[in-house]
This record gives C-alpha cells, structure tokens and sequence, in this order.
C-alpha cells in the first residue's frame, strides 16, 4: 500500500508540474502574440557619435515603425562594449530590452578580457545581422603621404614618431592598427581613447596621426577632406569611396571587416525573436534605411537568427587568434 501511494504521489507531482509547465508556455504565447504593447529599449554599448551608434540609428527607427512601437536608443559604454552587454544578457527575457552588438562584443572582447561578464553565445538569442563595415585607413592632411607605398616609406623612415589612434584597447580599430603594424613592418604608437567618437576628436585635433577605422566612422570627414583616405580595408572596394584595398596596394593579406546584428536576452520566446526579425527584414530591404547605411560605409545585411549565430561561431575564433597574434592586453 505504502509503495502505491508513493507512486501515486509521483504522478500527481508529475502531474501539477505538466500543468505549471503549459500554463506558463501559454502565458509565453500570449505575450509573444501581443508584443510590442510599449516601447523597446535597444543598448548600444558605445558612446554617442560612435560607428555603432551612428548605424544603429541609421536602422533601429524604421525597424521601431514596422513594429508599432518606438524603439528608444540608450548608450551605456564601457569596458569595450562588455558593460552595455552584459546589462542586456541579464535583462528580461521578454524582447523589450535588446543589444546592438558587434565583432567587438561577440567576438574580440572574448579573447581580450579575462572576464567579459557574459557568453555570447549561451547569454543571447540572436535577431539579425544588420550591417557588414569595411574599415578605412586615414592619416591627418599634414602627412606627407597620399598613397600607401609612400606612407609605408615615411612610417618606416620615422620609425616611433607617429602614432595611430583607437577606440580603446581591444576595439576593431586597436585590432587593425596592430594587424598593420605586423604586415607593414612599421613603428607606431598606440594611443586608445574611450571611444570611436573622442578617437576621431583627437585625430582631427592632430594629437595622433593616423588611424584604421570603420568607414562608418571616417566617411564624413574624409568626404569633407578633413581626413586623406589611403585605402580600405575589405578585400573588394567599398561603393561610394574611390579607394583601392589594402590588399590591391601591397599589404597581401590584410583584412578587417567589422560586423554588426541585434541580440536579445537567451530564452527571449521565439515567436517574439520572430518578429523582431520581420521587422529588420523588412527596414533592411527598404531602398531609404540601405541609402542610409551606404552613406556612412556599411553594407546592409539582414540574417536569420540562425544564420546569425553560424556567423558569430564562425567569427570567434579567427578574431581570438588575431588578438593573440597582435599581443593586445586589457589589464
């Protein structure tokens, strides 16, 4: 008798947790066929006037109109993108706090920091890509160089003497800066600032000399020949910039390409992912929102999530190795 109520027992726990189970997945399905019903809140985890947040909000605006519902830009930097990030992954999973991430987030910082605060791969649940960047190599009007041939003479002739600025340590632009440095067999001087935004303030003010940026970042002052553009970074040229490749002008081997996509918190309901997405779809296939992105450098490439987490998983390991290769620390 003891033994059949046990078992009984059993069953009846078995039993309310099934119940508990479908209750909340119903809940689940119910907040997923009503969302949006207020405002979504997109982090990106950079200063304002930033590469991220210039095309985030070339993009996250139509995306907000598609869905019905504002979608409020909030920049919290720090820490190369890891503070911003690690504050969505452990933000409600209900798709009404989301994350601007890129190759610096979900791929370099991994290498770089000993604790970056999150996975990228197990703490999110991937929306869309949004943007490929190609990067741009600039120097200030008072070097005397236009060409890369001739900028490698001068580097080489000045060894130490000019220095090149970046984003902070670890960024897309520290990384670039340092690849040159190995390709091109040249001297520089590193100098990181808090962000895309203070690194361009200081090239423009001549504290530093040069700098290997995302087109998104440099495309405006260069096409107000306030900056030299020597080359692009990708390994095809960028439309709009009358630029050879790195790569065409000797460096055999160099590229960096930054890449942008939206994430949400991991457990996000996948009905609500799947709207998130329709909506990028949609703002990334509008002739406007691809005009917008064009304008400052990137290339508009929308994804399914799973195409997006293919890409990360892909991209983590050849940005590890490039991290090691250049000796970049963060203490």
């Amino acid at each position: 008798m003891m033994v059949r109520l046990v078992n009984w027992g059993r069953a009846m726990a078995v039993a309310v947790l099934a119940a508990t189970a479908a209750v909340a997945n119903m809940a689940n399905v119910a907040a997923a066929q009503a969302f949006p019903d207020k405002p979504i809140k997109l982090v990106v985890p950079f200063p304002p006037g930033g590469g991220a947040d210039n095309l985030a909000r070339a993009v996250i605006p139509r995306a907000g109109e598609i869905l019905g519902q504002p979608i409020t830009i909030e920049n919290r930097p720090g820490a190369g993108g890891n503070v911003g990030s690690e504050a969505v992954a452990r933000s409600p999973a209900d798709g009404y706090t989301l994350l601007y991430g890129t190759n610096g987030t979900h791929g370099i910082n991994h290498a770089l920091y000993a604790k970056p605060g999150f996975d990228p791969i197990k703490d999110f649940a991937t929306v869309s890509r949004v943007s490929y960047i190609p990067a741009m190599l600039v120097v200030i009007p008072s070097v005397p160089a236009g060409t890369l041939k001739e900028l490698v003479e001068y580097l080489r002739a000045n060894p130490g003497k000019v220095s090149f600025a970046s984003a902070g340590n670890g960024t897309t632009s520290h990384m670039a800066g340092e690849l040159f440095k190995r390709v091109a067999a040249v001297e520089i001087q590193h100098i990181p600032y808090k962000g895309g935004g203070p690194a361009l303030t200081g090239l423009l003010g001549g504290e530093v000399q040069m700098m290997i940026d995302l087109t998104a970042n440099l495309s405006a002052q260069v096409k107000a020949g306030k900056l030299k553009a020597i080359a692009v970074t990708s390994s095809t040229r960028v439309p709009g910039f009358d630029l050879p490749t790195l790569q065409e002008a000797g460096l055999a081997g160099y590229e960096i390409i930054a890449s942008d996509g939206i994430f949400a918190p991991a457990g996000t309901p996948r009905a609500v992912v799947e709207k998130l997405n329709a909506a990028m779809k949609q703002a990334l296939s509008e002739p406007a929102v691809i005009e917008r992105l064009t304008a400052r450098g990137a290339v508009a490439i929308y994804s399914t999530p799973e195409a997006q987490l293919a890409h990360i998983t892909k991209e983590l390991p050849q940005w590890a190795r490039l991290v090691k290769e250049s000796g970049a620390k963060v203490d």
